[in-house]
């Protein structure tokens, strides 16, 4: 009687994010058992294959949480973004990608079964220096050279591979941890035009996830060793890439730990036979082809500001001059009448409409939260704005973050505080700004004081880029202006 071969087991760390659940899907489909490890930090239950079974919890936790004896792990699950790295906790990069790996290799020795390990392309860019360029690059590769330690050390059976900007359906669109390709295409659906971070000429290999996929199951299966790279041959520049949406572009100024190139080694993938076969721009192109009648957004901002000409100081002067330099965008600003022959001075400009509150008294100012945000609600039905922006933390503010709540939650809010002071720790107008500050989505700040500031006063605020609808004008509006203001 012949014996049935014993179903070869599979553990997928990060199986529920974008390049995981395909993985786990092409796994199931060749007749593995697979077991997944998911945290879901940026995994999703949507993601979910049927026949594959979930444990969630943090790869440190793999004993506890897989008894099992694998004969392979794919260790996709790490923390797995560059310029993100700056902002988030160190711990959180540290116990993803050193503890984590630590404790997954650690699982791999003690049964003597495969590892193969999802390396980053950062720490080939630039000439070698890229793997020091971000706590991210520097953690993965950290990590490289720790599997190759183990394989030396304890005999362990591993490899090595290297993804380079996977791109295709069911990537991540939105937040932080979107990635580029998606982030376009997100945009572009809206009719938003795109963001491209300077200098714009750095260069990306994207590799579409079929390819990946295709690469990562070679490699589990027959690969051995380091220097197994899963990339497309071409690189595109990201305002090539910007360019296929033959959409708008809007430059944003340059980011730590951007890399300028990241050359690809794939002669050890090639050699056990595979080879990409998919197409970037003939991705792109099926792209805006199916979503082609989008019509451009208006291009239209709220502003709330305290006073507005001809009464301000340098700020609202800053202000007058981020309006003139993008004559093809309208300002609608709520402010207090302030003066009584306020309604003499018309709009100085062609592209704004002010909407003055109030009874020509100084004590206006206090009217703007109430019904500065009733109008705004009102003015929100009549035009389509791409984000909702407050001259300074104050009353305006707390106007902005009211007229949103509901059904106009999808608009960004922008708070500029200039030389703004914010209240002291006694203050009662720390408890409205706070509330204000906490529902903002970018607070730009002039200076490391002002952060400590906003801290205190809204620690909940992490001002990090939301990414939503109008982010993109936001963002544009929030530099332009920084640089105004610097000139008063």
């Amino acid at each position: 009687m012949t014996q049935s071969p014993k179903q070869p087991l599979a553990v997928v760390t990060g199986g529920a994010g974008f390049v995981g659940s395909r993985l786990c899907k092409r796994l199931i489909e060749k007749g593995y058992r697979v077991i997944c490890l998911d945290n879901y930090f940026t995994g999703s239950r949507a993601n979910h294959v049927p026949g594959v079974e979930y444990r969630e919890g943090h790869t440190r936790d793999i004993e506890k949480l897989i008894p099992e004896t694998p004969d392979i792990v794919y260790h996709l699950g790490e923390y797995s973004r560059v310029e993100q790295s700056f902002e988030d906790p160190i711990q959180v990069v540290w116990d993803a990608n050193i503890a984590g790996t630590f404790a997954v290799l650690e699982f791999c020795r003690k049964r003597g079964c495969k590892i193969l390990y999802a390396g980053s392309s950062t720490k080939f860019a630039d000439g070698g220096e890229g793997r020091s360029q971000s706590p991210y690059a520097w953690s993965k590769a950290a990590n490289t050279e720790l599997v190759k330690n183990y394989g030396a050390w304890f005999n362990l059976p591993y490899v090595i591979t290297y993804f380079y900007n996977v791109y295709g359906d069911g990537e991540i669109a939105g937040g932080q941890y979107a990635t580029v390709v998606a982030i376009f295409k997100e945009k572009f659906k809206h009719g938003q035009p795109l963001t491209v971070t300077s200098p714009g000429t750095q260069l990306r290999n994207f590799t579409h996830i079929e390819d990946t996929i295709n690469g990562l199951v070679l490699a589990g299966e027959k690969g051995q060793g380091d220097n197994h790279g899963i990339g497309s041959d071409r690189a595109y520049s990201i305002l090539d890439l910007a360019n296929l949406f033959g959409s708008e572009v809007i430059m944003l100024p340059e980011r730590r730990g951007t890399r300028m190139q990241s050359p690809v080694d794939t002669e050890n993938l090639r050699a056990l036979g595979w080879a990409p076969k998919h197409d970037l721009s003939k991705h792109i192109k099926e792209f805006v082809e199916k979503h082609k009648d989008i019509k451009p957004v208006e291009k239209r901002i709220l502003v709330f500001s305290t006073t507005f000409y001809p009464i301000g100081g340098p700020a609202e002067m800053a202000l007058m001059d981020v309006i003139q330099a993008m004559p093809d965008v309208h300002f609608d600003i709520i402010t207090s009448r302030f003066t009584k022959d306020a309604e003499k001075n018309l709009s100085p400009l062609p592209n704004v409409t002010i909407h003055r509150i109030g009874k020509g008294k100084t004590s206006d100012k206090y009217r703007i939260p109430f019904e500065g945000a009733t109008l705004a609600r009102e003015l929100m039905e009549k035009h389509h704005y791409l984000f909702l922006w407050s001259l300074f933390a104050s009353y305006g503010a707390v106007a902005a973050a009211r007229a949103r709540a509901g059904k106009h939650e999808h608009l960004p809010i922008l708070i500029t505080l200039a030389d703004q002071k914010l209240p002291g720790a006694f203050s009662w107008r720390r408890i409205p700004l706070g509330f204000a500050l906490r529902r903002a989505d970018q607070v730009s700040t002039t200076s490391q004081h002002q952060e400590q500031d906003v801290s205190r006063v809204a620690p909940k605020q992490d001002g990090k880029f939301s990414n939503r609808q109008g982010d993109a004008f936001a963002n544009q509006v929030r530099f332009l202006y920084n640089a105004m203001f610097k000139k008063y």
